[in-house]
This record gives C-alpha cells, sequence and structure tokens, in this order.
C-alpha cells in the first residue's frame, strides 16, 4: 500500500541549510547587540496555561491563540449537548501556545519578583505562534526577537532602544528605513480635536488602517463613525505633514499645544538619543501611528522601510499595568521586537546576506582506498583539532563523486591523501573555486586553510 504523500501544515515551514545560516546570521547579529547594551537572555516555555494567554490580546487575539486539547480522554464529564464553543473550550482545554513573548515575560516577572534585580533587563529570541489565515508574508510560526526594560519609567529607556535598532538595521547592512514615533496622549488629544474625547479607541482602530487603504478610506470610514465634516477637516493635518522632522514639529506643536504631554516626552526622547551620539536619527513623530492599543500606555514605535510595502520590520511601546493581571502592580516597562520573516526578507531583497554562508565544511578529505583512509582519518583529525571545519567522504568511491559532492555543497577544498602523498609526507589541497591545486605539508595546510 503507497503512503499518503507528506505535506507541511499551512503557515509552517522547513528550513535548509542555507536558510538557516542566513537566519543565524540574523540572530548572532542582534543577540551580540542585545547583550552589548546590558540585556540577559531568557526562555519562557512554549506552553502557557490558557488562563495566562486568555483576554491579555483582545478579543480577536483570543481568536488566534492554538488551544492543546488536554491528555488522554479530553471529553471526559463534558455535557455532550454542549454547543457553545466558549462554554466548551476551559473544559477540553487548559493549554495554549504563546501567542507573543511579552505575556510570558510579565508572568515570569509576577513569579520572580522577589528574585529579579529591578530594572530587568531581558532579551528573548523565541517562535511564537498564531492561528491566523496564512498569506504571503504571514505565517502561524514565526520568531521574534524581543527587549524589554522593565520596572524603570525612565524615558533614557526608550532613547536607548531607539540607538539599538539604529545599530542593528545598520550593522546587517540596512540603511533605508525609519522609525515612526507616536505616543497615546497624542491619540488622545486628536480624538479630542476631533470632538469625539471618548472615540480614542474607534480614532485609533481607523488610523491603523492607514498604511493598508489610504488616506480617502481612512477619512470615509471616521465620518461612518460619526466623526463630523468639521471635526475630520480640524484632523486634515496629520495626514498631508512635511517629510522632514524640523518641518513637521512646529506643525505639531501648533496644533497640539506646547504642554501636551505625549510631545513633552517624545522631545525628551530625541534629546537622550541625540546625547547618546545619534546626531542624525532615523526618527519621525508620526500622529498617526496607532498600533498595541491593548497594552502600549504611553510611547509607540514601529520600523518601518521607506518607499516600498514591506511593511513593519518591528515595533514596540511603553506599558504600564501589564503586570498588574498576575498580581504585581505599579511596574512600568518599554520594549521592542524584530520580526524575523521581515528582516529576512528585505536582506534578501537588497543582497545583504554575506556571501560566506554556503557550508559549514572548509575541507573535504577524500577516500580513496582503505590504505589510505588510515592517514586521511588522522589528518582529520589534525584540522579539526585546529578549528577546521572538515570532513571526510564516508564510503571509497571514484574521486570525480567525491568532487562532484564538494561541488554541491559548495565546499571550497578538497584534501587529497593517496599512496604518493603518504610516501612524499604532502596532501594534494585542490581548490574547487578556481580549479588548481597544490601539495603542502600537514602544517603548510594548515597556514592555508587558516
Amino acid at each position: 500500500m503507497q503512503g499518503k504523500k507528506p505535506t507541511l501544515l499551512k503557515g509552517t515551514r522547513d528550513f535548509a541549510a542555507p536558510q538557516v545560516f542566513r537566519r543565524n546570521y540574523i540572530f548572532d547579529t542582534i543577540r551580540h547587540i542585545y547583550q552589548k547594551y546590558g540585556f540577559l537572555p531568557l526562555e519562557t516555555p512554549v506552553l502557557e496555561h490558557l488562563t495566562t494567554l486568555t483576554g491579555k490580546y483582545g478579543e480577536e487575539g483570543d481568536q488566534l491563540l492554538f488551544k492543546i486539547l488536554n491528555s488522554g480522554d479530553f471529553l471526559e464529564g463534558v455535557d455532550s449537548h454542549t454547543k457553545d464553543y466558549k462554554t466548551l473550550l476551559p473544559q477540553i482545554a487548559a493549554k495554549g501556545l504563546r501567542y507573543d513573548l511579552t505575556v510570558p515575560l510579565m508572568r515570569y516577572v509576577a513569579m520572580n519578583k522577589d528574585k529579579l534585580i529591578f530594572p530587568f533587563r531581558r532579551y528573548q529570541i523565541q517562535p511564537v505562534w498564531r492561528a491566523d489565515r496564512p498569506q504571503k508574508g504571514r505565517y502561524r510560526e514565526f520568531y521574534q526577537c524581543d527587549i524589554d526594560m522593565v520596572g524603570a519609567s525612565s524615558l533614557l529607556c526608550e532613547a536607548e532602544i531607539l540607538v539599538m535598532i539604529h545599530e542593528v538595521l545598520l550593522q546587517l547592512g540596512i540603511k533605508d528605513f525609519t522609525i515612526h514615533m507616536n505616543h497615546r496622549d497624542v491619540l488622545k488629544s486628536l480624538a479630542t480635536l476631533g470632538g469625539a474625547t471618548n472615540q480614542e479607541g474607534a480614532l485609533c482602530v481607523t488610523l491603523d488602517k492607514l498604511d493598508k487603504v489610504g488616506k480617502d478610506k481612512v477619512l470615509e470610514e471616521l465620518k461612518g463613525k460619526g466623526f463630523s465634516p468639521a471635526a475630520l477637516e480640524r484632523l486634515l493635518f496629520i495626514f498631508d505633514l512635511p517629510a522632514t522632522q524640523v518641518d513637521r514639529w512646529p506643525i505639531l506643536t501648533k496644533q497640539l499645544g506646547l504642554t501636551q504631554k505625549g510631545m513633552q516626552d517624545m522631545q525628551k526622547i530625541l534629546d537622550y538619543v541625540h546625547a547618546l551620539g545619534l546626531e542624525e536619527p532615523s526618527i519621525t513623530l508620526d500622529p498617526t501611528l496607532a498600533r498595541g492599543l491593548s497594552y502600549y500606555t504611553g510611547t509607540i514605535f514601529e520600523v518601518k522601510m521607506k518607499h516600498t510595502n514591506w511593511g513593519s520590520l518591528g515595533g514596540g511601546g511603553r506599558y504600564d499595568g501589564l503586570t498588574d493581571i498576575f498580581g504585581l502592580t505599579g511596574v512600568s516597562g518599554v520594549g521592542f521586537s524584530f520580526g524575523l520573516d521581515r528582516l529576512y526578507s528585505v536582506l534578501e531583497a537588497l543582497d545583504l546576506f554575506p556571501s560566506s554562508m554556503g557550508s559549514t565544511t572548509q575541507v573535504l578529505l577524500a577516500n580513496l582506498d582503505p590504505a589510505s583512509e588510515k592517514w586521511t582519518l588522522k589528518a582529520l583529525t589534525t584540522l579539526r583539532t585546529n578549528d577546521i571545519r572538515a570532513e571526510i567522504y564516508p564510503a571509497v568511491v571514484k574521486l570525480k563523486k567525491q568532487l562532484q559532492y564538494a561541488h554541491k555543497r559548495q565546499i571550497p577544498f578538497v584534501a587529497i591523501i593517496g599512496e604518493e602523498e603518504h610516501a612524499a609526507g604532502v596532501i594534494t589541497l585542490k581548490d574547487m573555486r578556481t580549479r588548481t591545486q597544490q601539495q603542502y605539508s600537514l602544517e603548510q595546510m594548515l597556514q592555508e586553510l587558516s
């Protein structure tokens, strides 16, 4: 009987060696810079109690949680006549896959508050899962690269994160980016300016669609939500701001007022950024930025590429009270998260990955015959002892086949030790890139490969 053809779950992916090398390059770059800024690593479990996860991401987020059926007979004790899934769910599933890294962090902080040193600076690079509809660039399993400072209310924290974002992107070779920054108090002021003091949520949800649907559609939707023509007229300035920060600032302060807390906070952050040595930061104050409204209470960040539709490379902001739900009150924090897949797409499209990541092996040792195998294994051990990435072809086959293997694997060198080489005390080293070869002693070959 023929077996069923294997397939992947939609929204998940396999990663072959070339992709893994490239992903690790991004991880290593981010991890190095996170650690340079004093952040400590943290890992949390794949699974969390559903009670930990539900109610933290809004109603839509709850729908996107992957729930895990209880072990054994998960239907035991369940009323067979129950049709409402909301009633049924707590009876058959008590666990779920983590939706993001922030809520597990808050749970961890609340559980370990007496052991941690505050402010607690942590970074976390792990996968998360969302039961979203798979589409191009959107997956059900993906990595987030988070940093957070928990227990610190100083705006210097925001400035450090903004400087660090610059360093990560520039280190990866990404230059044509902008960090959009806004503040919840600015959004509240816009709602008041639009005559809708109690409709901040409606305004923000609609503004969040600006990149996707455009200005006209946003204004049309706001009108449908009860914003009057006069109110919309007062809000038009946010859609037509000048490109440069120098020209934006006087317009924003005129419209929102010099005493507006959000504007004052963002000016203080920019002052800190300059003091940290970033004289010309790629930061723009964007009053239309509205994201993470279920938990961000102060500043909001989002990184976007200029002149492209790649979407966000990452986002973050300040949150107050996220640990309240776990019994730890009065804790403020600020964080940011890079999305690995977007970074990967940008580096690939702009050809920014280093060209030397195609193979882990520097040299393949040919396996010519049983007698030569003994000498070759001794050379192999010496190479590895000297941190040369080396492997031996495991079977005695024709040299042509071994060279083809090295070519397909993009291994740059093949070392050949036959009877003649052994008698002369040399090794023939073939350069697969130039198709040339030369004989060396083992010590000389070590120097050449190093």
